[in-house]
């Protein structure tokens, strides 16, 4: 049965609202997302172009922006559908707001967790981490069969990075937002823990748990939430299916029109690249879309052509695109509520139109933007800053859990670098390592070393990829005393 009523609470961490304030608790979410630091910092990470200053190439944070966007109207186009079967059939009367501002607020926040640099840069700290962290996990000692585990787990888990198990943990930890259980839920994106094993391509999830979804320092959270919102574990919340279709769509266009804007394409190439890769994969819905919308193009004054043609073939694109997604979502209603559709609404049918729409334009993306000899310079230097801090603040990983116990008690200790390195972490962070390593059970010596190292890592890992891209810039000239 699907029973919206039960996945949309007021329910929260701390201070919960009473039961007849659902918006109340809604709008008290949108402003503490809002008004987070960690969304403002988003301005100044890379979307694909780092270190622009010129202001109309798309951030991390406008981008979102416009996925926020999209999201709001595939939820408004979704609760569309359901009136005409009555909103009480589904437990959605009155808590049509909640559905779209829960869209609208997850979508907001999916690149939260996302470091400087771009997607390169989790490439950058995995491979790091391998290499630099595990020989000293390996030291430890795991004389029981459930230290072994362990420290398997934490192995796994410290060597997959990735943007959106960090979202989860910046919510939660790293700025505490306390945003209701409904809203966190919702952006956790996929549903497989970083220290689980990645599936077979024949498990039913695989599409969930693809990709790692939250950290082990998360995982009692995110359970209990599960447990709470009755959403089985490596199952999805079902609105965070629309974030993702409302991602992918704003896609779609964007890099290429930022493309243009930085010079690296001019507007006739655009036309003629989507025209020959359209005739090569015999596609002729954008085809003829896009032939359109450059003949109107042209008409205008040149300086605005185009602007106008990417607003055209938007408003072209975007609607129907949102309209089969909300197809989609309704002829598999019961299978995204409960969490166990394992696709993306975007992809779903490979037989569509809109699919072939979809192929042609990534497939342009990768040929013409990120394999631009430009922006893959941007990735060389983003991860030459990135490698550099790890390596940096690597001698902080080498300390004892006693040695780095005494720093944090502003002692002294022999190694002279770790004790000025230590005053250059973020306190926030900081305060959530501490959190974590005071519920660890001190009486198993070695389960303890282990975890206090594990959150160490994270610590550090918090601290780089928390940093915006010019901060990270910063910080490796200052310590690198360029």
């Amino acid at each position: 049965m699907i029973d919206y009523s039960k996945k949309i609470t007021v329910d929260r961490e701390l201070y919960p609202y009473d039961n007849d304030k659902l918006d109340i608790s809604i709008e008290s979410d949108r402003g503490r997302i809002i008004s987070s630091a960690g969304l403002r910092r988003l301005q100044k990470r890379t979307q694909v172009f780092a270190l622009e200053l010129n202001a109309s190439i798309r951030t991390r944070l406008t981008h979102s922006m416009e996925v926020a966007q999209t999201a709001r109207f595939i939820a408004k186009s979704i609760l569309a559908e359901l009136k005409k079967e009555g909103l009480d059939r589904y437990g959605l009367e009155g808590m049509e707001n909640a559905f779209i501002s829960t869209s609208e607020m997850t979508s907001l926040l999916h690149d939260i967790g996302n470091p400087p640099f771009g997607h390169s840069a989790e490439q950058t700290i995995n491979k790091w981490v391998e290499d630099n962290t595990v020989a000293i996990l390996d030291t430890f000692p795991s004389t029981t069969s459930e230290s072994k585990t362990l420290k398997n787990m934490i192995r796994n888990d410290i060597c997959n990075y990735d943007g959106n198990a960090q979202a989860i943990r910046v919510i939660s930890k790293l700025q505490r937002l306390n945003l209701s259980y409904t809203q966190t839920l919702a952006v956790l994106k996929y549903t497989r823990g970083a220290f689980e094993e990645k599936p077979s391509k024949d498990d039913s999830l695989y599409y969930l748990k693809k990709k790692p979804g939250f950290y082990y320092s998360e995982k009692d959270f995110i359970a209990k939430i599960q447990a709470k919102l009755d959403v089985k574990a490596g199952h999805r919340f079902p609105l965070t299916y629309i974030m993702e279709a409302a991602d992918d769509i704003s896609y779609l266009t964007a890099d290429l029109e930022d493309s243009v804007e930085k010079g690296i394409l001019s507007l006739d190439e655009v036309y003629n690249i989507i025209k020959a890769e359209c005739i090569k994969q015999d596609e002729e819905y954008l085809l003829g879309i896009i032939e359109k919308q450059y003949a109107k193009a042209k008409e205008d004054d040149e300086p605005y052509q185009f602007n106008m043609f990417f607003i055209l073939l938007r408003a072209k694109l975007v609607a129907p695109l949102v309209n089969h997604v909300v197809n989609i979502y309704m002829d598999n209603h019961e299978a995204i509520f409960n969490g166990s559709f394992s696709s993306a609404l975007l992809e779903y049918d490979e037989t569509s139109k809109y699919y072939k729409v979809i192929e042609v334009l990534q497939n342009i993306s990768v040929k013409y933007i990120y394999q631009n000899k430009d922006v893959q310079t941007m990735e060389l230097q983003g991860y030459a800053i990135v490698n550099g801090l790890l390596d940096m603040y690597k001698p902080l990983l080498e300390l004892s859990s006693r040695d780095f116990d005494k720093l944090l008690k502003d002692k002294k200790i022999t190694c002279f670098i770790s004790m000025r390195l230590i005053k250059r972490l973020s306190s926030k962070q900081i305060v959530a390592y501490r959190n974590d390593v005071e519920k660890l059970d001190k009486t198993n010596d070695e389960e303890f070393v282990i975890l206090e190292w594990y959150h160490r890592v994270r610590l550090i890992i918090d601290f780089i990829s928390g940093m915006t891209d010019d901060f990270a810039l910063h910080e490796y000239k200052v310590l690198s005393a360029l």
